[in-house]
């Protein structure tokens, strides 16, 4: 049996990762709630970052966006020992290392070497994405460990689909959802819908399928109770695997 991989959410996208040994940080959001430029926060962390220590790395998946790395997020990007993003946002963080899509990098985890390598990500259609940076998800890898897909805010099932021909098998896909929308953009995904996430699924079937920044944000279109909601009437909640804000589970 595979080790199992924990994940504790601290809310939005920000989420603890314990894996072969590390323990890594996706995109850090801990400011209180509040309108941050065109965004509005509803609710804070779940989590104080006090709490979370010690963390090996953090994955960025970009940080031009408030939802994505805020000010509080920023101090934590000084404090651990590696951060992962896109190749635009190392120019703009210190000490932080872009990697370029399908680039990789090892980290040393316990006794384990932890293959990270930076996938292809989509932040809307293609007519909007130009237009809202450069975003990329992530893979994880470890001998004996099950592989993990973080999506980063990406919004196109095309992409995944080009992640799984190099990734045939993953047993984890932490998925940002939430059919985020924001009105200068009018109806464009530019996070996975409810429909689009259960197709994420069907690419790997024997997944855990988690979505993650579902919480916390008013331009989330379809939040967690409409999410779980649109699984249970299309038959398909034995699909997801949860995790609540604050929650830590084994997957």
């Amino acid at each position: 049996m595979d080790p199992s991989v924990a994940l504790t959410l601290v809310g939005g996208p920000t989420v603890v990762i314990e894996y072969a040994g590390l323990r890594l940080l996706t995109d850090p959001t801990f400011d209180p709630p509040g309108d941050y430029g065109n965004l509005t926060k509803l609710v804070g962390p779940a989590l104080d970052p006090v709490n979370l220590w010690p963390l090996d790395a953090v994955l960025l998946s970009h940080d031009e966006h408030d939802d994505n790395l805020d000010l509080s997020g920023r101090g934590i990007l000084t404090e651990v020992q590696q951060v992962l993003t896109t190749p635009g946002g190392s120019q703009r963080i210190d000490r932080a290392r872009g990697l370029e899509p399908w680039e990789s990098t090892d980290l040393l985890g316990g006794a384990e070497v932890v293959t990270v390598t930076a996938v292809p990500a989509q932040h809307g259609p293609d007519d909007v994405a130009e237009h809202l940076g450069e975003v990329t998800g992530f893979v994880l890898e470890a001998q004996g460990w099950p592989t993990v897909y973080i999506s980063g805010d990406n919004s196109e099932v095309a992409v995944v689909e080009a992640v799984k021909e190099r990734y045939p098998e993953v047993g984890v896909a932490l998925v940002f959802a939430g059919a985020a929308r924001i009105s200068r953009l009018g109806d464009a995904l530019l996070t996975v819908d409810a429909e689009r996430l259960l197709r994420i699924g069907e690419i790997w079937p024997g997944a855990a399928l988690v979505p993650a920044h579902i919480d916390d944000w008013a331009h989330f279109t379809q939040p967690r109770d409409e999410l779980v909601a649109w699984f249970a009437d299309h038959d398909a909640s034995g699909r997801l695997t949860l995790v609540e804000r604050g929650e830590r589970i084994l997957v």
